[in-house]
């Protein structure tokens, strides 16, 4: 899936809380995705458990799922999307949840587990942290400069080459998500976006082929500053990736008293992805009761709240709901009305085959040939 108002560095990151010495062997060995926490929650569960936290993060599910499917990752919570999710139990990576451990799932919201049970039937494996929506996340001031008075609500901004090739000086970046842009792609072309025949995913490679020349990058993590610092004027990329962003530039005028970039989500009319990441613990971990505990205090309502508040994204908690600000849960980029919610489709794994051919595709658009 994005991520924190002030970037987690990437790579290794420990928990910087001081625990007693009698605790120093307990640890739990976390991979979340990039700027996906408030990172004093870390902190703040070491005081409390006596357990370390090493954290590390990737920016995306093919970096994660090929760690997960090698083996041996040394990792005892992860953070896999729904569809990658559904793939890596079918794989056997995941172990069951021991639910008598994780007293905290009474907070859980029952329409978002009830959602997530299509790729884990029981939610015998996972437990959502987060979930949103894919769409599009623009400079409105640079875009509507360009573009004129054109709706912006639409996904013709990004796979009408007509209309995308007017931005390309201003930059655009892509996310490098398969799984994501193709089943998108689909729903533009008024196909089923969780179709599972190789022609439908060739015609996605088809539509998307002649935007490729305006596309300066592919992305999943750095267009958030992109975005914020002016850098780039249009970017798919995820809901609160983007929203973060915008934070981010209201931050940085404050500090220069200049205005700030103004930076807008978009779910076009057309519809929208909706994803969910959840924690697993694989099944080699080397810590499981820590994971289980970890997994348990995320879910704390004030705990999962302080998460959705930083990092702008819908929690997977009900019971959060009523800690989280105002201005996030009132949010509709973040919370969907219901007229939205209509909008929103899902995707489920690619039989390996098919796998194969949205692999190539793909590989084919990012080539440019």
């Amino acid at each position: 899936m994005s991520r924190l108002l002030s970037t987690i560095a990437a790579g290794f990151l420990a928990a910087l809380a001081v625990t007693p010495a009698s605790a120093q062997d307990k640890v739990v060995n976390v991979y979340n995705w990039s700027d996906y926490i408030d990172e004093s929650v870390l902190e703040e569960f070491t005081k409390e458990t006596g357990i370390k936290v090493r954290y590390d993060v990737f920016d995306s599910n093919e970096v994660l799922e090929t760690k997960l499917l090698g083996g041996k990752t040394g990792y005892d919570v992860v953070v896999p999307t729904g569809s990658f999710l559904q793939r890596q139990i079918q794989a056997g990576v995941f172990a069951k949840l021991d639910k008598a451990k994780l007293p905290n799932l009474e907070y859980q919201w029952p329409l978002i587990s009830e959602r997530l049970a299509v790729y884990d039937p029981g939610n015998d494996y996972a437990v959502n942290y987060m979930w949103g929506t894919t769409g599009i996340g623009i400079n409105v001031d640079k875009v509507k400069e360009r573009l004129g008075d054109i709706p912006l609500n639409s996904w013709d901004i990004v796979f009408k080459p007509e209309i995308l090739g007017k931005l390309k000086d201003c930059g655009v970046y892509m996310l490098d998500g398969p799984e994501e842009i193709i089943p998108t792609a689909l729903r533009y072309l008024g196909l089923d976006p969780n179709s599972k025949d190789p022609k439908d995913i060739e015609a996605a490679g088809k539509l998307l082929m002649p935007i490729r020349k305006y596309i300066k990058k592919f992305d999943s993590s750095g267009y958030i500053n992109a975005l914020a610092g002016g850098d780039i004027c249009l970017a798919t990329g995820w809901s609160g990736d983007v929203l973060q962003a915008k934070t981010r530039a209201e931050e940085a005028a404050e500090k220069t008293g200049k205005p700030p970039v103004n930076i807008e989500y978009i779910i076009p009319k057309e519809g929208a992805l909706m994803w969910f990441d959840n924690f697993a613990i694989p099944k080699d971990a080397p810590h499981p009761e820590e994971a289980l505990a970890f997994i348990n205090y995320m879910m704390k309502p004030e705990v999962a709240a302080k998460n959705s508040n930083y990092i702008a994204y819908a929690s997977g908690s009900l019971g959060a709901q009523k800690f989280i600000d105002k201005e996030v849960l009132e949010n509709p980029s973040i919370y969907p009305d219901k007229e939205t919610q209509e909008k929103l489709f899902t995707v489920t794994t690619y039989p390996q085959k098919v796998q194969r051919v949205v692999t190539r595709t793909w590989g084919d658009f990012k080539r440019g040939k």
